[in-house]
């Protein structure tokens, strides 16, 4: 289920995303990142996301990774979101696309102000 209550929608199949790599942001036991959030990112998300460690934009072919480049929609961490939140760099997300785990991270509300018109 998305965290609007209905069911869970594809966020990107190109590139292809999700925890499981099946264009969803599904979560299971072991994704201890809760890749839940479906975000369309930004050139300056992505900028703020290397800044603290997490290289979304560079390739790494070793793991079917293309990096990703801005427009592009991924399943983000929701802690990661979150964060990026309070930093003033959160991307917009795909409310439909987002997984209900991601209400653990963060409120509907500041998913709903960020929303993907």
């Amino acid at each position: 289920m998305n965290v609007l209550g209905r069911p869970l929608q594809s966020c990107s199949t190109d590139p292809m995303t999700g925890w499981t790599r099946n264009g969803c942001c599904e979560t299971g036991a072991n994704d201890r990142g809760v890749h839940t959030v479906c975000a369309e990112v930004t050139e300056e998300f992505l900028t703020f996301s290397k800044s603290v460690g997490n290289d979304l934009s560079t390739p790494r072919p070793e793991f079917n990774f293309p990096g990703l480049k801005p427009g592009d929609r991924w399943c983000l961490c929701a802690p990661r979101w979150e964060e990026a939140r309070i930093a003033g760099f959160a991307p917009l997300v795909v409310l439909e696309a987002c997984h209900m785990g991601t209400l653990e991270h963060t409120a509907l509300g500041h998913l709903q102000a960020h929303a993907v018109e």
